[in-house]
């Protein structure tokens, strides 16, 4: 079966946000977050002398891969999807590019990529990778900077840069394509290259990126894994299938191509202590079954904490949810 039959009947997958803005977990020096938790470094301006310090401190010692898994495959999911660099520009894979990652930068020193993949191998899940390819405030060249201050996040607005304009303020400087020949496509090879047979690359946020430059990544997607689909946040039209708007439930029936809603389980996708409005198992249920029979897979997300745990409600409603088929 090729993997746009197996994307089309998948029909349910896990989405997982997990790095360093775990830690925090929505608060930064006293003060509390309304946007999602994965946004905390830009929301709160950190700087990256002072954000990269919490890598010294990651250490997950709960992570536990098989754990991850099996309770997504218990819950129903066919795919796995997890953050292997969000826009902080930190990684979760061991990358000979950049030392800002699990593996050299933090005490705990495993691939947690590596770990994943292996797991999902065992217990019969197809594994997916989410990159920012352009979104990266790690980067003094990082995209995002010929968008204003206007990100929408857990239902509200907030004026947040989505560049890194608090340690490189000069947007009218920056240019993308320095970032995108050196860490970008670097680290997209990597992760094709590394970890085995992927069912798809997540990618995201695409403003600054050319569309030479999307077409080229979608290239060599398919130039080292022919059969890895391609989301459309890759930008400039292209993509194997549509990725929704975030917690977008369309009601219109999709009859030709591929299609997914990201989804959050409560209001955020990266680790939020104090955000604790689950959806329930029934809401859950009636979301996954409208979506399915409108044609489009439903991709649920959870945040772990700083420990690699996921919350003890969202595991009950995962196994609830799998209880009840």
């Amino acid at each position: 079966m090729d993997n746009k039959t197996w994307f089309k009947q998948a029909k349910f997958g896990m989405m997982i946000h997990f790095g360093l803005y775990s830690i925090p977990g929505g608060e930064w020096k006293g003060e509390r977050m309304d946007d999602i938790g994965e946004w905390l470094q830009a929301h709160f301006r950190i700087p990256c002398a002072e954000y990269s310090q919490l890598a010294k401190i990651f250490n997950p010692i709960f992570f536990n891969a098989e754990e991850w898994v099996k309770l997504a495959k218990d819950a129903g999911m066919q795919y796995f999807v997890i953050t292997s660099k969000h826009h902080d520009g930190f990684c979760l894979f061991n990358s000979a590019y950049d030392d800002y990652n699990v593996v050299k930068a933090t005490p705990f020193g495993r691939d947690i990529i590596a770990e994943i993949g292996e797991a999902c191998y065992k217990h019969g899940l197809k594994l997916g990778l989410y990159y920012s390819q352009e979104l990266d405030w790690h980067e003094p060249n990082g995209g995002g900077y010929s968008r204003a201050h206007d990100h929408i996040g857990n239902g509200g607005r907030f004026d947040v840069a989505w560049t890194n304009d608090w340690d490189f303020p000069e947007n009218d400087k920056k240019n993308f394509t320095e970032c995108f020949e050196t860490k970008i496509k670097t680290q997209v090879k990597e992760i094709l290259t590394q970890y085995g047979d992927l069912c798809l690359l997540w990618f995201d946020t695409p403003y600054d990126i050319t569309p030479a430059q999307s077409k080229e990544l979608f290239d060599m997607v398919k130039h080292y894994q022919p059969d890895c689909l391609v989301n459309s946040r890759i930008g400039n039209g292209l993509g194997d299938y549509r990725s929704w708007g975030d917690n977008q439930i369309p009601e219109e029936y999709m009859t030709e191509g591929l299609f997914e809603t990201p989804a959050t389980l409560n209001h955020t996708w990266g680790y939020k202590a104090f955000d604790q409005d689950w959806k329930d198992a029934d809401r859950v249920i009636e979301l996954k079954n409208h979506l399915n029979s409108r044609g489009i897979n439903y991709l649920l997300n959870v945040g772990p904490d700083h420990l690699g745990r996921f919350p003890a409600p969202a595991m009950d409603i995962l196994r609830e949810v799998g209880r009840r088929g």
